[in-house]
């Protein structure tokens, strides 16, 4: 399995590609400067672009990925707001944008040449909107709106047009601000990590009257932490065995075991990791972790180890200035 990992650093406005080995070391491929300051970053399913949300001058980017994962840019378009979050749908037509600082969704066709159009459709009203995640079944979309305590759900219509599902939203408790979000791969459950209490929720996505109900909610603090909660990105194995979720206050990740169903969480321990973790992410193979330090400027590649996932340090490499999206992809065999 050949693989490089994009770090999107917005302060030097720069993506660093890395290659990455079967032992997980790194070598830096291409430096990419971006004329805006570059946030938040997603492969398209077909694993042929890199998408990239960009300020001020709202607007995503297509990059083409060459055959050594090195970027080439194909095209852009406009964005409602700021980007905080991007997605697409499990089938590469529509891109969704979350974002916090204008409260709202939009959906934007993504055309055959690969490259996104101007949106289709922005919903409004959605305070502190922090991501938009299409479940597996490419049916519903999961946009927690992190200062309103709530997850609303929409429904995915062919023609890329979000409407409110019969149950259309799902709360937290008070406080929480619930952020990012993953699905397990037997579809029937989502985790989202909450910024200002850094708990992680468990949701049943089909419970007996076929709806969302929250079945778990744990703490990912260390014991004796009294600072300022900031819990900030949250991913999972592919395989479904092992959850991680990062705060930035503490520069920790929590590490989780996932039940066989993935219906139960338990905590197995905390890593300490690069300051200010905004982002991180976890390779195709499940065998290695990739955490970016907002405030170090560096990224460090961790080994996840049997039996309880538990992150052992590998190699450490300097990137640009505020890396803060990480995102792992597996070249076209």
């Amino acid at each position: 399995m050949k693989q490089v990992v994009y770090t999107a650093s917005p302060e030097s406005q720069q993506i660093h590609v890395w290659q990455m080995n079967e032992e997980g070391a790194l070598t830096l491929l291409q430096v990419t400067d971006v004329a805006g300051q570059v946030q938040p970053m997603v492969v398209s399913p077909n694993r042929e672009f890199l998408y990239v949300g960009v300020r001020p001058n709202f607007r995503v980017l297509a990059f083409r990925i060459a055959a050594d994962g090195t970027l080439t840019e194909a095209g852009q378009a406009p964005l409602p707001g700021s980007p905080t979050h991007i997605s697409t749908d499990r089938y590469g037509k529509f891109l969704f944008c979350g974002s916090y600082n204008d409260a709202c969704v939009s959906v934007s066709p993504i055309g055959e040449d690969g490259v996104p159009q101007a949106p289709l459709q922005v919903i409004h009203g959605l305070e502190g909107c922090h991501s938009a995640n299409i479940d597996l079944a490419n049916q519903t979309l999961y946009v927690p709106a992190l200062k309103q305590d709530r997850i609303c759900l929409f429904a995915l219509g062919d023609d890329g047009q979000l409407t409110p599902r019969p149950q259309a939203q799902v709360t937290t408790v008070d406080g929480a601000g619930p952020r990012h979000m993953q699905f397990h791969p037997n579809g029937h459950y989502a985790y989202c990590v909450n910024e200002l209490d850094s708990t992680v929720d468990v949701w049943a996505l089909d419970n007996e009257d076929g709806e969302v109900e929250s079945v778990q909610t744990l703490d990912m603090m260390p014991a004796d932490f009294s600072g300022t909660r900031w819990a900030a990105d949250i991913h999972l194995t592919p395989d479904g065995r092992f959850l991680y979720a990062c705060d930035r206050t503490s520069s920790t990740l929590a590490v989780f075991s996932v039940s066989e169903d993935g219906g139960q969480l338990t905590l197995q321990g905390f890593q300490p990791t690069e300051t200010q973790p905004r982002g991180f992410n976890i390779d195709h193979s499940g065998q290695y972790l990739v955490a970016a330090g907002q405030k170090s400027h560096h990224i460090e590649v961790y080994r996840i180890t049997e039996p309880q996932g538990l992150l052992q340090p590998l190699g450490r490499y300097a990137v640009g200035q505020g890396p803060m999206w990480v995102v792992v992809h597996q070249l076209q065999a």
